[in-house]
């Protein structure tokens, strides 16, 4: 676990900061996210081609799967960048989906969807159940087969753009094992996805219903590597979602400190407050404490043990950070902080969000004694 405590950026990551700070901080803003919220879609497809075109969506696929060849460590400063700058489009889960099928995937299944997902396909995953458990081998939908085909019963939640979607990559039991499975988006029956009403609602939720759904043996994704699969996206997701967090962290201590430069209350800035001040401060260290461990945690990600230790040790601290400055956010900025049209409330709206999604502060901390102790 030598690399558990590195810190530092490789080239490769400082170069696609340097470009995702400059193309997010011009395309996004949280006013152009506002606008969005009515949005059926929920992003904006130019935008969405844009990012295609910078080749964003191939940085962590292989070179033979027309990819970068990179890998989730120069994906973080992306996700960040998005992060701060509130840049609503279906990355997140697009590169979720394409390490799922990397980690699980057969090779007809690597060679056919792959290069389609580098070049902007947009697919989605389907994991969480009612059972709430982040235990992503907890699964109660089912796949019962009958000659080559598999018919599907059970319902799924949260799953991310998945009316924009191409494909949709399900967990289930087969023969009371779990599996992974690749449903074409037109292969579901009208009424089978449902939209979600969800705290964040700058991105898109629906619920699932696989009852009379029918898939050929051949989606079914490799079931040798169904366990490794299900670990890598539940550390994928949680490494992302972590930078994510990160970038909306110091989005909203800047969106702070510049309204206690600006009002004054009985005649003085209220920053020359302590009791602003200190909370302040508080907020900027844990944010600059939650990037190390992100960027740590990109760094190592490959390393058995060290990598899940230190995805983890992220989450559980971009949680923290997040939720702490959005919450001082808010309150400083008395009454309208309390209102939706303050962009604090999006940042702490987010942050609860991604703490719903693959273990909260307290489950990361309770897979952290296990590992550790």
């Amino acid at each position: 676990m030598e690399n558990l405590g590195r810190i530092g950026l490789t080239e490769e990551q400082a170069d696609l900061l340097e470009v995702a700070t400059i193309f997010c901080r011009k395309k996004g803003s949280t006013e152009k996210a506002r606008k969005l919220l009515d949005d059926g879609a929920g992003y904006d497809e130019a935008l969405w081609r844009e990012i295609v075109e910078l080749g964003w969506l191939g940085i962590a696929i292989p070179e033979e799967f027309g990819g970068v060849g990179l890998g989730l460590t120069e994906v973080a400063p992306v996700m960040e960048q998005l992060g701060r700058n509130f840049v609503a489009s279906p990355f997140y889960v697009t590169t979720l989906a394409a390490q799922a099928i990397i980690a699980g995937g057969s090779e007809e299944q690597k060679n056919t969807i792959l290069p389609k997902l580098a070049e902007g396909a947009v697919t989605t995953l389907a994991l969480a159940e009612t059972n709430n458990d982040w235990t992503l081998e907890n699964i109660a939908a089912t796949a019962t087969s009958y000659g080559d085909r598999y018919k599907l019963s059970g319902k799924k939640l949260f799953v991310q753009d998945a009316a924009a979607a191409n494909w949709i990559i399900v967990s289930v039991l087969i023969d009371g094992a779990p599996a992974l499975a690749i449903i074409e988006r037109d292969q579901l029956p009208d009424g089978a996805l449902r939209r979600e009403k969800i705290i964040d609602e700058t991105k898109r939720s629906y619920e699932l219903s696989l009852d009379g759904v029918t898939i050929s043996s051949d989606t079914i994704m490799d079931r040798g590597k169904t366990g490794a699969a299900l670990k890598h996206i539940d550390l994928t997701a949680n490494l992302l979602a972590s930078a994510e967090m990160i970038g909306g962290c110091q989005a909203v201590i800047d969106y702070t400190i510049e309204y206690l430069k600006t009002r004054k209350q009985f005649g003085k800035l209220i920053g020359s407050y302590q009791a602003l001040k200190h909370p302040t401060v508080d907020a900027f260290v844990g944010y600059e404490q939650a990037r190390s461990h992100l960027y740590s945690a990109a760094y190592c990600f490959n390393e058995q043990g060290a990598g899940e230790i230190a995805v983890r040790m992220a989450k559980e601290q971009a949680v923290k950070a997040y939720s702490f400055a959005a919450d001082r956010s808010i309150q400083f900025h008395g009454g309208f902080g309390f209102t939706y049209d303050c962009d604090a409330q999006l940042h702490r709206r987010r942050a609860i969000w991604h703490a719903s999604q693959f273990g909260d502060a307290a489950w990361q901390r309770a897979r952290l004694a296990e590992l550790l102790l």
